[in-house]
This record gives structure tokens, sequence and C-alpha cells, in this order.
């Protein structure tokens, strides 16, 4: 797929039916990933982040089949699609974020009372907090600090009524970070 159709392809999906589907939240799913890139954007975050943010749940919208095995799995097949396209500084806090959830829930038993109740919900389908060998191996992750970085802004970006831009303020952000023809 040449750079073009990728970011056709990915516009497609957050300006088209997948983007205005809700997953729980009362937001859309394109709107919650608009508010991440926003947040990552206030906050002076790289472009590789800004674009981890923007993208982290491209799986969910990628998904088919049963919605249970998506919510498990959105964060690994994220980061299959994306890996054809895009550098580490943008995959692994994609493949990581889920990760994250379950890592300050082992940390911080606060922090699972402060989650959406969807993402409490998933919290269990996803492999609840992460045990003592688990965290250690999370903290060992190349991109650990920056998928804790994306978490918050996922948590953050559930906004009702917030208003932000839609996937062509991104494009070219996205355009310059393509690692294809």
């Amino acid at each position: 797929m040449s750079k073009q159709e990728l970011l056709d392809r990915l516009e497609a999906l957050y300006e088209g039916p997948a983007g205005a589907e809700h997953y729980g939240e009362g937001v859309t799913q394109a709107q919650h990933m608009y508010q991440c890139a926003a947040l990552a954007e206030q906050e002076g975050a790289g472009s590789e982040l800004i674009a981890a943010a923007l993208l982290h749940d491209v799986g969910h919208m990628l998904s088919e089949g049963d919605p249970d095995d998506w919510h498990r799995m959105h964060d690994k097949a994220g980061a299959v699609f994306l890996a054809d396209y895009f550098a580490a500084g943008v995959v692994e806090p994609v493949r990581l974020h889920v990760e994250a959830k379950r890592y300050n829930c082992a940390l911080d038993s606060a922090y699972h009372e402060r989650l959406s109740h969807a993402s409490q919900v998933t919290l269990k389908l996803q492999g609840g907090p992460m045990n003592d060998v688990e965290c250690r191996a999370f903290e060992a992750e190349p991109y650990f600090q920056q998928a804790l970085t994306l978490r918050r802004w996922d948590e953050g970006g559930k906004e009702l009524d917030l208003q932000t831009a839609t996937f062509g303020r991104w494009r070219a952000l996205l355009e310059g970070l393509v690692q294809t023809g």
C-alpha cells in the first residue's frame, strides 16, 4: 500500500462508520483518538507520540468478529497493522497502551476506580492488573514511559461534547512519519 493509500484508508476509517462507532464510552472511536492526539499536542509531545495517540485504538476500527476478542487484542492488532508503515516510536506505545493500564492498576488501586466504566470492564478481558513479574517485564520495555504517557491521554480523551480537529489536522504529520512508497 502506498503512503497515500494508507492515509486515505486511515482517513476513511476515522471519518466513516468505524470512527462513528461507540465502544462503551460516550464519545465515538474517532472523537476519542482526536482528543488523545490533541492532548499530546497540548503537552508538546513529539510527532511520533502524537501519531501514537491518534492511532492507538486503530485496532478497534479494523476489528471484525467478537467484540470481546477485539477488546482483548486491539492494541496488538493495531500495532501489527501499523508496523508495516511506522517506526517503533509510533508502533510500540500503541502495542503497550493496554499493558500500561494493567500496570497502573497493579501499582495503584485508586487508578482502577478512576477508570471509566467501559475501561474497567475491558480491563477484565485484558487480563486484569499485572502481577509482579509482568510489572517488571513491562518496566523493561524500551517504550515503557511513552506507553504510560499515552495511557494518561487515553484516559483523558473521553470528554463529551469536546470539539476537536478531525483526521485532516494530523494527516501531514502522519505523512511525514510513514515509511512506505
